[in-house]
C-alpha cells in the first residue's frame, strides 16, 4: 500500500516506482515491530534489501503504525510516499482521506503493472445516499484522473485535477455530502465545463 499526498494508491510490485508514479524521494515503511516481531521482521528486511539494490537514492525510514496516524493528523506534509499491510494501509487511506478533505474527495487506485487495475473512491458507493442526489462525486472524478494518469494521459489528468481544484476553491461551500451547496450532478456539469 502507498499512500501519496493527493493520491492512494496500491501498489503490488516496487518497480512500479518507475514511471506510473512521480518520482520519489522518500519512502517510509509503516508497521508494529515492536508487536508483530515475526511478520513486520519480514517487510523490513525486504523493504530495505530491494531499496538498497534498486533504489539506492530513495531515503528509507521505518514509523511505528500509531505515531504515523499521529503524525499524519498533526504534520501531513511530513510524508512522501508510505509502504503498509492492508489492514494497516486501511486504516491510514481511511485517515490521509479524512486529512485531506473527506471521504468525498479521496481518489483511490489498486495498480497492477501486469494486469487489470482499477480505480475508485475511497469512501465506496455511499450506499445509505442512493437516489438524494446529495453525494460529493469529486472522489469518482478524481479516481478518473488518476486512471488517466496511470495510463499514460497526463494532459487529460491534468485538466480534471485543475478542474476539481477550480471548482472546490471558488464554488463548493463544503465537501461533505448535502453540505456543497449544489446536487451531485451540478457538481459534476461544474467540472466539466473546466475541462
Amino acid at each position: 500500500m502507498v499512500v501519496l499526498a493527493h493520491h492512494i494508491r496500491v501498489v503490488f510490485f516496487p518497480d512500479l516506482m518507475e514511471g506510473a508514479l512521480p518520482q520519489i524521494e522518500h519512502i517510509g515503511l509503516v508497521g508494529k515491530t515492536n508487536v508483530l516481531t515475526y511478520v513486520f521482521d519480514l517487510w523490513e528486511r525486504a523493504f530495505h534489501e530491494i531499496g538498497e539494490k534498486d533504489y539506492p537514492d530513495v531515503v528509507r525510514e521505518y514509523y511505528h503504525v500509531d505515531a504515523t496516524c499521529m503524525w499524519m493528523v498533526k504534520s501531513p506534509e511530513w510524508f512522501d510516499v508510505l509502504v503498509t499491510s492492508n489492514m494497516f494501509g486501511d486504516i491510514i487511506t481511511d485517515l490521509g482521506a479524512e486529512t485531506q478533505g473527506g471521504m468525498g474527495i479521496a481518489a483511490g487506485g489498486n495498480i497492477n503493472p501486469e494486469g487489470v487495475s482499477m480505480f475508485e473512491p475511497i469512501g465506496g458507493s455511499a450506499p445509505k445516499y442512493t437516489g438524494m442526489n446529495i453525494i460529493n462525486p469529486l472522489a469518482a472524478i478524481c479516481s478518473a484522473a488518476m486512471m488517466l494518469e496511470t495510463l499514460g494521459e497526463v494532459e487529460a489528468a491534468n485538466a480534471i485535477e485543475n478542474a476539481v481544484k477550480d471548482v472546490t476553491g471558488t464554488k463548493l461551500k463544503s465537501l461533505s455530502a448535502g453540505k456543497m451547496g449544489y446536487s451531485t450532478s451540478e457538481v459534476g456539469d461544474l467540472v466539466a465545463e473546466r475541462v
